[in-house]
């Protein structure tokens, strides 16, 4: 791996701190309808997670907590780790108003074994995750720590051939192998580009075989392995909605593979 800068968590975490207090009021994450009752959770997390009613579930990089509330809605007891203190503050505080069986952590995922003592049937992730990681072995021995024997990882993100490509999706501007830390300025947020904030990230891209590789050397057996089409989300630029819940890029179709998920036994 090559060398982190040393000052990520603090430029992320700030980064993250700016964001969530755009992203709570934004179309994009719809605080009305999630207050009124609606899931946040899309169908391709949904297949993979199956009934979670009387499950513990510990979901990692939780952003405020509106997924990690979703699961308690359906029945799961759930814990929500992430970064930004923003973030956690808000997810905390809608538990509070929801009523809902939702305890929120905010913590570096690295240190979390200092914050947190018990396993759980679940531990999930999704979109938008490992790439602010940038080890997988330390991320992949902090799942399987925290899964009871016979639990289950479930993620689902972003595929890393998405973020070989600029903005745009009109070259191929980063390496899909993990060769470097990336490190950029950036104004606005995918949820609200006209947004009045500037903030520098530091993140890493990791091809496939890095995270599967990273889960099977914890220990973890590998049971399904899905690659989509589409994104579930208006996140990027240059999507067009081509059926309910389907986005893909204008000028590349289906042609590229946009999301793709993992599910693991201990």
């Amino acid at each position: 791996m090559k060398k982190v800068n040393e000052d990520y968590l603090a430029k992320n975490k700030e980064a993250w701190n700016q964001k969530t207090a755009v992203h709570i009021d934004s179309d994009f994450y719809d605080m009305p309808a999630f207050l009124r009752g609606e899931t946040t959770l899309k169908s391709l997390e949904l297949g993979l997670l199956g009934d979670v009613s009387g499950k513990r579930i510990l979901h990692l990089q939780c952003h405020f907590g509106q997924d990690t509330l979703s699961l308690s809605r359906m029945g799961a007891s759930t814990v929500g780790v992430d970064l930004s203190s923003a973030a956690v503050e808000k997810a905390t505080a809608l538990a509070h108003e929801l009523k809902l069986d939702a305890h929120f952590i905010c913590c570096d995922l690295y240190s979390l074994k200092d914050h947190l003592a018990e396993q759980f049937d679940i531990v999930f992730t999704s979109y938008g995750t490992i790439g602010w990681l940038p080890d997988l072995d330390k991320w992949a021995d902090i799942v399987q720590h925290f899964l009871k024997p016979g639990g289950t990882f479930i993620m689902v993100d972003f595929h890393p051939v998405v973020w070989m490509f600029d903005d745009h999706f009109k070259e191929v501007a980063y390496n899909y192998f993990n060769t470097e830390t990336i490190v950029e300025q950036v104004e606005g947020s995918y949820a609200d580009r006209e947004a009045d904030i500037a903030y520098e990230t530091v993140s890493w891209n990791h091809p496939t075989s890095e995270t599967l590789q990273s889960l099977l050397d914890s220990g973890l057996r590998l049971t399904n392995y899905h690659e989509w089409d589409y994104s579930p989300y208006t996140c990027f630029q240059e999507l067009q909605e081509d059926a309910p819940g389907v986005y893909r890029v204008k000028h590349l179709g289906n042609k590229i593979p946009i999301v793709y998920g993992i599910v693991c036994v201990k």
